[in-house]
């Protein structure tokens, strides 16, 4: 592992809202529900102070108490550790009929989609499929202008340091974007946009930004290699071996097909007042191979824990996936996940964040302690504080 940051979890995965009136139904929080396993067949509360390496339940209670609130209006959490296991929901299914949180729900899991696509570029790499260090202008020549000199190797998309400049999009604020809600945008077209802007000024592989455009170029790589589409591919490779049964790509599609809780996004008023406005429905065409899934909890704890016992993606290919560029001032992401530290022990991780949901998966690399959960939030891409996904976190590390 060559990682070189360390950083706070959850400061670094979860960022704030701002707070203000909210001018929405009357908030009435159902009561939380809560499961709980030890490893030894316990089934009382050891895990209530987080003692024998159990989950530290009572904080974790504490983390979901009062949803719906201005912050979230619903969540869901699993945390895996040594000495058992935890899964809880609280809020509501939607703000109009306040029944409690399906606990088995589906949700937009936004960036975590790049774990899945990380994966299966590796599997195609352990099957000499796509070799790694080759140049991406090789396999894709159509794509690149006679700009793009220096060669960016698959393992620079994957671990974002290939010097591609960002493709288009419908806007940056949530007012740009909502109109287009129920329009298109293809993959193909946002990574044309991307290449006509030319190559960043620094040589690949020395320099790390996190852009979504390494993993819209992703897709186009493994539509290519194989004949087939990218979710074909990433279903049969990844998500089947996973046994992630309820774990989709919908494409245009603007639903969320099977139970799921609603997911809304704050707004203000001329006036100062805010605002709740449905963000459930909407064509994520445009974030593809890059933020295009629709999950489970269970699901992306199959996903986390079989990826990182090798059951996914064989070694020594699965290393890329712990691995941080060397070289590369600060770079704390590898193929898929990002480095981070919190009180000496080090977790592999991936956030995701769409309108109305912001979802996160994570762990040691061993597993004795895991985290996944997805969080219904009123800002959900939205910069600063967010309080409940902060609790779940600093819970779930105790």
């Amino acid at each position: 592992m060559r990682a070189r940051t360390h950083s706070v979890l959850a400061a670094s995965v979860v960022l704030a809202l701002a707070a203000g009136p909210l001018a929405a139904p009357a908030f009435a929080a159902p009561p939380a529900t809560a499961a709980h396993s030890a490893d030894q067949g316990d089934e009382g509360d050891q895990g209530d102070e987080g003692d024998q390496g159990g989950p530290n339940e009572k904080a974790l209670r504490a983390a979901l108490d009062g949803l719906p609130n201005q912050d979230a209006t619903a969540a869901l959490v699993r945390v895996g550790t040594s000495g058992g296991d935890w899964h809880g929901s609280a809020g509501v299914r939607d703000l109009a009929s306040g029944r409690p949180a399906h606990p088995d729900a589906r949700f937009r899991t936004g960036s975590i989609t790049k774990v899945v696509t990380a994966a299966t570029v590796l599997r195609l790499a352990a099957q000499d499929e796509i070799d790694l260090d080759a140049p991406v202008q090789a396999y894709l020549p159509d794509l690149f202008t006679p700009e793009f000199r220096q060669p960016i190797s698959v393992r620079h998309l994957l671990n974002h340091t290939s010097g591609i400049k960002p493709g288009v999009g419908f806007g940056d604020a949530f007012t740009d974007v909502y109109p287009h809600r129920y329009d298109t945008l293809t993959p193909q077209h946002v990574a044309a946009s991307a290449i006509a802007e030319g190559p960043e000024e620094f040589v690949p592989g020395t320099r790390q930004q996190y852009l979504n455009i390494n993993y819209t170029i992703l897709g186009l790589l493994i539509e290519k290699v194989t004949g087939r589409s990218y979710a074909s591919v990433a279903t049969r490779l990844v998500l089947r071996p996973a046994g992630m049964h309820h774990t989709s790509f919908p494409g245009t599609d603007p639903r969320i097909r099977g139970p799921h809780n609603r997911g809304y996004q704050k707004v203000e008023r001329p006036d100062g007042t805010t605002k709740l406005v449905d963000v459930t429905e909407w064509n994520q065409a445009d974030r593809w191979a890059v933020g295009d899934m629709i999950s489970t909890t269970a699901d992306l704890e199959k996903l986390l824990t079989k990826l990182f016992r090798g059951r996914i993606v064989p070694q020594p290919e699965l290393e890329e996936m712990f691995t941080t560029p060397a070289g590369v001032t600060d770079a704390t992401l590898s193929a898929g996940l990002e480095y981070q530290e919190v009180d000496g022990q080090v977790f592999w991780t991936k956030s995701g964040s769409r309108y109305g949901y912001s979802t996160f998966i994570g762990g040691t690399r061993d597993l004795r302690r895991t985290l996944v959960y997805s969080v219904n939030s009123t800002d959900a891409k939205g910069e600063g504080h967010k309080p409940v996904a902060e609790a779940i976190v600093a819970a779930a590390v105790r």
